[in-house]
């Protein structure tokens, strides 16, 4: 399988570098071929500018300044996105990679003013991720970075895609121990990809 890993955080020796690199030794184990964009090694500019907003609904124009990560996204069967979640919601980065790249007509299109689905191309959605509070503080929150997987970014993907959600909670709090299992986990689900 194809597989785009979108990973999203500026420190090389952080935690969630080390998920970066155990999720992609999984899906490079498992045999998928593995296209690894680390968002800040690449330089990805996160702000939509006024011209692309301005050409947001221009179908014929509006991939040109993206037109490198579109092709990324539409050649791969499944999406990995690998991220912390910062003040309840996605790095900057993250979150400009779906302002900018998840346009109309590449993650969906308009038919009759309703929105429909276009990633059809995408039949596998999986996000690695790390909160700093518990999975009651998130809860309480609404946990809006695991509804965008599971419901928005989900609703682009073909109809059987399934999400997979895998968080370890109270990073504030977590041990060496409670890491790597969560480092294990990662390992075994996605090598089961």
């Amino acid at each position: 399988m194809r597989v785009l890993l979108l990973y999203a955080h500026p420190d090389p020796a952080s935690y969630g570098a080390a998920l970066h690199a155990a999720a992609l030794r999984a899906l490079r184990e498992a045999g998928h071929e593995v296209d690894d964009c680390d968002l800040y090694a690449e330089g990805f500019e996160a702000v939509l500018s006024r011209q692309e907003r301005v050409g947001y609904h221009d179908l014929a124009g509006n991939t040109a300044p993206v037109a490198e990560y579109v092709r990324r996204l539409q050649a791969a069967e499944a999406l990995v996105l690998c991220f912390p979640v910062w003040n309840f919601g996605y790095p900057a980065i993250l979150k400009g990679f779906f302002d900018r790249v998840f346009l109309p007509g590449v993650s969906f299109k308009l038919v009759d003013g309703k929105v429909r689905p276009n990633l059809w191309n995408i039949r596998r959605l999986v996000a690695v991720t790390t909160y700093g509070g518990t999975r009651w503080r998130a809860w309480l929150m609404g946990d809006p970075p695991r509804k965008i997987v599971r419901r928005a970014l989900r609703a682009v993907c073909h109809p059987a895609a399934r999400p997979l959600y895998l968080a370890h909670y109270d990073m504030n709090r977590s041990t060496p121990s409670s890491r790597a299992a969560f480092l294990d986990r990662i390992g075994r689900r996605l090598r089961s990809l």
